[in-house]
């Protein structure tokens, strides 16, 4: 989403005055607005550096603004430079940087191209929807930060919780806000403009009444503006500039530089626990398949087989491609898979079964959408392309049915439960950026991890592209796990319990 006519560098010249800043028209005003600055500066720091007091490096920062942000990181032992489009802003933010020897720079971020220094860490708070190509600013970005530095940007949301609200009458929505993201599309564009292990976070900010009071003024919304100046008139001077953290529209972002030379890797997971019969011929499929750019590690889980399986997957203990981990005891899949994704090290995970059921000429149309950065999180849907490919077991047609019921009845449960729209949620096929898992801890040890997994990344935003995939199911003489009774009982814990629980 973007403003359609663009405004000219006239009519933003005009905007970006020295009364630009909300609360700057008198010098109490100025002051309370920088001692909230200020603690939000300290609340993005203490993310992206953590709250260690002292810290090496240098820091860039795009729209510096009046000087807050880089005071403080200077004050924390950083080299610090500051980019600003405003003059008046330059001049105040030289003062406050005068006895740490900080460079501030009038201009936009071309003023930076070409330079040879590069730096440990660039932040960009509420500046990428102000600019007129977000995709070239990330690339200059990209340029200026040294390899494995670290980005940090806020930008207003459009699915944050403010704009769901508001909707056409939203504040964001202002002539100088040029582009509007999302969670999902900004995460794309930072992974296809290099960037990696991405983390996004709600962006909270110490704001007063006082601050809100005047924003809504300056930028008026139709009801709410109208309230908010009846109720303050009820809130006491002493409370309505008490500092209130707060997250209101913003989304924000942490992502380190990825070398751009080098082939992405895909980890593929197999968990294998008595499966002699397929074992060796799966992990062969695996390590002759070829994905152009994509480089393959197979990370095999054996769960301490009785049927020699163990015997079959040490044969690949020196294998190049080939991490091998040996369980002691068989813990189920869930536990197998999640210690794989321990040692999993790619850019992107894939969990494979070792049986036969899955047809590994898929992983190129699963992993597409991935390296192209259009998407974070894909699902190898068994009936999504119009043939039926579940459970048809000929000589066993009661189990298929009541298997298949099954099917409908969680799928069912699940899209009602999250709100999405998925035909195949409980898809063997779970195919996402590492990045994705980052801070979620699982503790499902059997098949109802597959829901774990699956709910945890829904809810931290990640909705599923479902892809169509060959699928035949195996029976239960040929080998099938599931306790077709037992199991759905976990199934129904697991959906409702994380719906619920803290992620």
């Amino acid at each position: 989403m973007l403003i359609n006519p663009q405004p000219s560098n006239e009519i933003l010249s005009k905007i970006y005055d020295e009364q630009y800043f909300v609360l700057s028209s008198s010098e109490d005003g100025i002051t309370h607005a920088s001692d909230l600055k200020k603690s939000t500066a300290a609340l993005y720091l203490d993310i992206l550096l953590g709250k260690s007091h002292k810290a090496l490096g240098s820091l860039l920062e795009i729209g510096c603004g009046n000087g807050d942000l880089l005071s403080l990181a200077a004050d924390r032992g950083l080299c610090v430079t500051g980019v600003e489009f405003s003059s008046v802003a330059c001049k105040t933010a030289r003062d406050k940087l005068k006895d740490y020897n900080g460079l501030i720079i009038q201009g936009e971020i071309d003023a930076l191209t070409g330079q040879t220094e590069c730096f440990d860490y660039i932040i960009f708070n509420d500046v990428l929807e102000h600019v007129r190509d977000p995709r070239s600013f990330l690339q200059t970005v990209y340029e200026l930060l040294k390899q494995g530095g670290k980005i940090f940007c806020v930008v207003p949301s459009l699915d944050s919780w403010s704009a769901r609200l508001l909707k056409t009458n939203w504040m964001e929505f202002k002539t100088e806000h040029l582009s509007y993201f999302d969670t999902r599309n900004l995460r794309s564009i930072l992974f296809q403009e290099g960037f990696s292990e991405i983390k996004h976070f709600p962006a909270k900010k110490i704001l007063s009444v006082e601050y809100i009071l005047s924003h809504f003024k300056k930028y008026p919304v139709p009801f709410w503006s109208s309230l908010l100046f009846f109720l303050y008139n009820y809130v006491p001077k002493n409370i309505s500039c008490k500092p209130i953290k707060i997250t209101a529209s913003g989304i924000g972002m942490i992502a380190s530089k990825r070398k751009k030379d080098r082939n992405l890797i895909l980890s593929v997971i197999m968990p294998a626990y008595n499966e002699v019969a397929t074992i060796k011929a799966g992990i062969e499929r695996v390590l002759s398949k070829s994905i152009i750019d994509i480089d393959i590690e197979l990370i095999v889980v054996e769960s301490n087989s009785t049927d020699g399986t163990r015997k079959i997957v040490l044969d690949y203990t020196d294998h190049p491609q080939v991490t091998l981990i040996l369980e002691d005891h068989p813990f189920g899949k869930g536990y197998a898979v999640r210690t794989g994704l321990k040692n999993a090290t790619g850019d992107f995970i894939l969990i494979q079964d070792a049986d036969d059921e899955y047809d590994i000429e898929d992983y190129d149309a699963l992993i597409e959408h991935l390296r192209d950065g259009r998407e974070a999180f894909v699902l190898g849907a068994r009936h999504g392309g119009g043939t039926f490919k579940m459970r048809k077991f000929s000589d066993q047609p009661v189990r298929a049915f009541i298997l298949n019921f099954g099917h409908w009845t969680f799928t069912f449960l699940v899209n009602i439960f999250y709100g999405v729209k998925l035909r195949d949620p409980f898809t063997m096929y779970k195919v996402f950026r590492r990045e994705c898992i980052h801070g979620l801890d699982f503790e499902c040890n059997r098949f109802d991890f597959d829901y774990e997994l699956l709910i945890k990344l829904i809810r931290k935003g990640f909705v599923p592209l479902e892809i169509p995939v060959n699928y035949r199911s195996r029976s239960f003489a040929e080998g099938k796990k599931v306790r077709i009774f037992a199991d759905p009982l976990t199934w129904i814990k697991a959906i409702v319990k994380y719906k619920f629980a803290k992620i």
